[in-house]
């Protein structure tokens, strides 16, 4: 019900804003750019066509609105909106944003410009950015806002709630990250805790001394599964030293988390890895698609070869052609399915190399019983629909579905495991390899049951 709410609001909207553009009625169209929130004008933005999107965003004004409602944005439209843009407006708008909210802007936009943007900005603030923008792609250094707040473990619980009161530009201070005589991170209190104990007491007497930092080089994927498996709004990022570099947030974590989700899905389908696909033009959609299903051609070719060496057969048992779909379609769905299951289980830590045998023993049990069950019912069908014939068909057709189900579920189970064990993205490779491998393999169960069974 509510989905249906904000759909309905979102659809009243835009017509409005697309009225306002007709009539261009600027004053009109900028209270109400102002009255929406950035989160709602980003998710309209992807109704509108180019010029509309121009036109929006030119009667935007350069303040903290406009810049909450560009990190909403995908890297393509931000890029976009912002590509004949002043290099002065755009550092002015950033100048001061949070750290990470800076570095994703730019990370949007052109390197010339990005460099041209960066030059305009604060020393300290150059820096930041330029130390975060070196750590690899996805990672939690990529992601950290280094605008944090930390105190000394002898500071008393009195005067780090005075602190806090003149914080303001500090990240998310739910958590207080207090540091030793070395600089280093040594223990962290919510502000509950401190809220509650006797402002005499110092931080080190109630701070929590086992921390669960990250590394800036972890996986952003990693990252996320941390936060969600301990319930943390935040999590330190240290270096080797254990110098407190930054924090990464809750928001940011949810945001990966969908990312990192739609990427894999997109990926198992042979769709590309790029989340923003949508966006993308025709050519690179077709660029992205390419490989998997060349991949797919490659397959249906081997089958096809697969079977031509038994075309004396279906010569004189035609009726086998008729099943071939069937057995192939029920074994690569039942593939898949395996697959999806296991390349999320590793994506969400639930599943490991080590207990994937477990996990492998169980889908073949689940292929074995399902597999009897679709058997036994193309089996009859085969022999009901075609009574005047040898039926044997009906044996052979049951136990090919039987045998091409248990196969796909081993190989959608197996092949994950081991592409990860190769240090290979499971979710790249795993679609193209399974759907291909039970087109081929089914198809040659297929004939080789009913040579062996009907004697030819």
């Amino acid at each position: 019900m509510k989905k249906e709410m904000f759909k309905h609001e979102i659809t009243i909207l835009k017509d409005t804003f697309v009225r306002l553009l007709r009539r261009h009625a600027q004053t009109n169209l900028v209270k109400l750019i102002k009255k929406t929130h950035p989160a709602d004008l980003a998710t309209l933005f992807r109704y509108f066509d180019d010029d509309q999107q121009l036109q929006l965003f030119r009667l935007m004004e350069n303040d903290e609105h406009t810049l909450e409602f560009l990190i909403e944005l995908d890297d393509i439209l931000i890029e976009k909106l912002l590509n004949h843009g002043n290099s002065d407006e755009i550092a002015n708008l950033i100048q001061d944003a949070s750290t990470n909210d800076q570095r994703y802007i730019l990370e949007a936009l052109k390197e010339d410009q990005a460099k041209s943007v960066m030059e305009l900005l604060e020393t300290d603030e150059k820096e930041e950015i330029e130390e975060i923008m070196a750590y690899p792609e996805d990672s939690a250094g990529s992601m950290m806002s280094t605008d944090i707040f930390t105190l000394h473990q002898d500071t008393s619980c009195g005067e780090a709630l005075k602190a806090i009161q003149d914080q303001e530009e500090a990240e998310m201070v739910f958590y207080l990250y207090i540091t030793n005589d070395e600089n280093s991170l040594s223990g962290i209190a919510s502000l509950r805790t401190l809220a509650t104990t006797p402002q005499n007491t110092t931080l080190k007497d109630i701070m929590i001394k086992k921390i669960h930092s990250v590394r800036p080089e972890m996986d952003q994927e990693d990252v996320a599964q941390i936060v969600a498996q301990y319930n943390y709004l935040a999590v330190p990022v240290v270096d080797v030293d254990n110098h407190l570099l930054g924090i990464v947030t809750v928001d940011d974590v949810v945001d990966v988390i969908r990312e990192e989700a739609t990427e894999d899905f997109l990926k198992m389908a042979g769709a590309g890895k790029d989340r923003e696909i949508l966006l993308k033009s025709s050519f690179e959609n077709v660029r992205a698609r390419f490989p998997w299903l060349f991949a797919s051609w490659v397959g249906g070719v081997i089958a096809a070869t697969v079977i031509g060496v038994f075309e004396n057969m279906l010569e004189n048992i035609i009726i086998l052609t008729a099943f071939i779909p069937v057995i192939i379609g029920m074994g690569g769905n039942i593939g898949t399915q395996s697959s999806t299951i296991i390349v999320r289980g590793m994506a969400t830590g639930r599943i490991e190399i080590g207990n994937g045998w477990k996990i492998l023993i169980k889908e073949l049990k689940i292929g074995l019983i399902l597999g009897l069950l679709y058997g036994f019912l193309l089996g009859m069908f085969a022999i009901f629909k075609f009574v005047d014939t040898d039926p044997m068909i009906g044996l052979v057709v049951g136990l090919s579905i039987c045998a091409s189900m248990v196969l796909a579920t081993g190989v959608g189970t197996f092949s994950p495991l081991v592409l990860r064990k190769l240090d290979i993205d499971p979710a790249i490779a795993t679609g193209p390899f399974v759907t291909t491998s039970i087109d081929i393999l089914g198809v040659l169960l297929y004939f080789v049951i009913a040579n062996s069974l009907l004697n030819f």
